[in-house]
């Protein structure tokens, strides 16, 4: 599923399931040292569908390590090999990473969600009144407000890594088009600052892909 909702030159591995036999490597078992059984094998996965991703590309497996220092959002961000730039996502009964080299793609970030409606209240908190307001037009048959959560952390997972600063969910105005019964497109206006880190453009919005399949959702930003 995932190849459908990124962008010729990106490699992308997806599983939904966790194989039997795969190990962290060296330096990853000191993020998940305290977890419980279940986040441990989600991450340990996506990790290992990560690995498989780059090799597509030629790189070499490592570690993917997180920030030891910095804001919490900084030591969840993942590290990736010198050159290469990467997502991952897992939610319950699916796992997936999609990595580029960095001379191609800018920044790239995926979401993947369960095909439901948020819990009762989890939508005011995360979007904005614009936003609710056109999400209460939409026809039925798709789940618009986890579509739309979905979306933010595609967002989020993109702007981290060139800002190095917090994007509240209030941050990002999101609009939807449907281009199929469920696919489609999504544009993602930034509302704060943009400055960057790396000596680019100054963010101002970002273009996704979302689908739904197989009972998930799947976003998808890639910033050239």
């Amino acid at each position: 599923m995932i190849e459908q909702v990124v962008p010729s030159g990106v490699a992308s591995v997806e599983t939904f399931a966790d194989p039997p036999g795969i190990a962290p490597m060296a330096g990853e078992e000191a993020i998940i040292a305290r977890a419980v059984d279940k986040r441990r094998r989600e991450f340990i996965t996506a990790r290992d569908c990560a690995r498989k991703a780059m090799a597509q590309l030629g790189v070499e497996p490592a570690p993917i390590l997180r920030s030891p220092t910095g804001s919490p959002q900084e030591k969840a961000a993942p590290i990736w090999p010198r050159g290469i730039v990467g997502s991952i996502t897992h939610t319950d009964g699916y796992r997936a990473a999609v990595v580029a080299y960095k001379l191609q793609i800018r920044s790239l970030g995926i979401d993947a969600e369960p095909h439901e409606a948020l819990p009762d209240g989890v939508l005011d908190h995360t979007s904005i009144a614009e936003e609710r307001t056109v999400l209460a037009t939409r026809p039925a048959g798709l789940h618009w407000d986890r579509l739309l959560f979905c979306a933010k952390e595609a967002t989020f997972k993109t702007w981290f890594p060139l800002t190095k600063r917090w994007l509240g969910f209030e941050d990002a105005h999101i609009t939807f088009e449907q281009t199929g019964d469920n696919e489609g497109t999504f544009v993602s206006k930034l509302l704060v600052d943009g400055s960057v880190i790396d000596g680019g453009t100054p963010l101002t919005s970002f273009d996704g892909v979302w689908r739904v399949e197989q009972n998930f959702i799947l976003t998808s930003i890639a910033l050239n």
